[in-house]
């Protein structure tokens, strides 16, 4: 574990690690975490009388089941199941599931702490949670898939529901995932409710919500740029990713004037020079929410080159947004895409940026957004399709993405508040951190200590 120059946070880390040994990624969480706010519990004496913190990095429930379900050939297959209820301090938990043969329980709790922040920065009454299994839906029949989301459903139903916690997607769960999902907790519990986000549109989905993550990134790297007097329009955006956060991503940037050279899967990146242009973007649509192909086969179709196995952090760009998975930028990477000429990188998915990135952004003052500021965009409009399921409207596709964007130029403006220093560099990562620690601290104060 990475060690901090101050000597309180490394103290704080050691009964972390102590308590949630091999749990890598929640410990990388915590510490990016700490090192923001410690400091500034230090001169807030109330959050360190009430423990503030020690009580944030403990989960509220962790709930963890098996998932046994037939596959095709009708043999019996086992998985194992997870949900963290993080933090219900202002409102009832919200968070992903997420299906990925990487899935325990360090993963989920990384997730569900970031959550906790991410959510309270959105300005939405919402708690932090997260969960999902250690299922590969590629390759899987659709009737697979279904068979596996209903067995899932038929525990985890008891514990969720629209006053107490409202799962979304997140990796390997889109449109289809959910309407399994949601089927079978209406076939339970004999009720239409709310209790699930990213539904479809005939039943009970938002307008937007599948665009709201790749949007609301590039709508926040938009406000980082203006604080330079810098726009989208004319720049190169290298994208990793080609799943939902990134193809929505590819279409804002271009629509605000970019040119997107680059998208990734687990197997390696396509650049194209020219640019992927509404006709490309559409092909990249088709071949990964439909016939679920690798993007490979983009360059087989445009002639562009493709590199297998490797990251695109290495291309030349002036923006990068990162939209793949946790740990996908390292040092290494971050100190080429700064001699590159990179000025801007803001993460889409959930701590893309290794500790060590990072600190290379923040040491050259390159603008650097984090996740839980950056990509709160899906959330947000989660959170707008409950609003909608509670009022038994919908509303248009304009209106979304209007409260979209006005709720992630609210998070940059949160940030730019706490993250500001002396010498007029934001830090997004401390603005973000304490900025979404205020609010859940001063509810946890004000709810007392049982």
């Amino acid at each position: 574990m990475e060690q901090s120059q101050n000597p309180q946070v490394n103290e704080f880390m050691t009964k972390v690690i102590a308590k949630n040994p091999g749990e890598v990624e929640f410990h990388q969480a915590v510490f990016e975490v700490a090192e923001s706010l410690i400091p500034y519990i230090e001169e807030h004496p109330k959050y360190k009388k009430g423990k503030i913190l020690e009580r944030m990095v403990e989960p509220e429930r962790v709930l963890m089941f098996r998932i046994p379900w037939l596959d095709d050939k009708g043999e019996i297959q086992i998985n194992r199941g997870f949900r963290i209820q993080m933090n219900s301090a202002i409102g009832p938990y919200k968070g992903g599931l997420r299906l990925h043969p990487t899935v325990y329980l360090g993963i989920l709790k990384f997730l569900a702490f970031e959550q906790v922040f991410k959510n309270s920065l959105t300005t939405l009454p919402m708690g932090g949670s997260k969960g999902g299994s250690d299922f590969d839906p590629k390759g899987k029949s659709d009737s697979e898939v279904m068979h596996f989301c209903q067995s899932l459903m038929t525990e985890l139903y008891r514990h969720i529901g629209p006053n107490l916690d409202i799962p979304a997607g997140d990796i390997g769960v889109g449109g289809r995932e959910i309407g399994f999902l949601f089927g079978q907790y209406k076939r339970i519990k004999n009720e239409f409710t709310g209790v699930l986000t990213g539904k479809g549109l005939q039943w009970g989905g938002s307008l937007i919500r599948p665009e709201a993550t790749g949007y609301g990134n590039v709508y926040f790297a938009k406000e980082m740029l203006a604080t330079k007097g810098f726009d989208f329009k004319g720049k190169t955006v290298s994208i990793s990713g080609s799943g939902n956060v990134a193809q929505f991503a590819t279409q804002k940037a271009t629509h605000l004037g970019a040119k997107v050279i680059t998208l990734s899967d687990s197997s390696g990146f396509i650049y194209d020079p020219k640019g992927i242009d509404a006709k490309k973007l559409a092909f990249v649509f088709e071949l990964k929410n439909i016939k679920r192909g690798r993007i490979k086969e983009y360059a087989t179709k445009y002639n562009v080159e493709y590199y297998e196995g490797h990251r695109p952090w290495g291309i030349k760009c002036d923006i990068a947004l990162p939209c793949a998975t946790q740990n996908e930028l390292n040092g290494e990477e971050a100190k080429i895409l700064i001699d590159n000429g990179c000025i801007c990188v803001s993460e889409g998915a959930n701590m893309p940026c290794t500790p060590e990135a990072i600190n290379l952004f923040h040491e050259k003052k390159i603008l650097f957004a984090p996740g839980k500021a950056s990509n709160a965009g899906g959330v947000s409009v989660s959170g707008l399709e409950m609003t909608q399921n509670s009022m038994r409207l919908p509303w248009a596709s304009e209106e979304v993405d209007k409260k979209l964007h006005e709720i992630m130029v609210s998070i940059h403006n949160t940030c730019v508040k706490y993250g500001k220093g002396d010498d007029g560099y934001v830090n997004y990562v401390k603005g973000a951190n304490i900025g979404g620690f205020v609010k859940v601290a001063d509810a946890m104060l004000a709810q007392g200590t049982v």
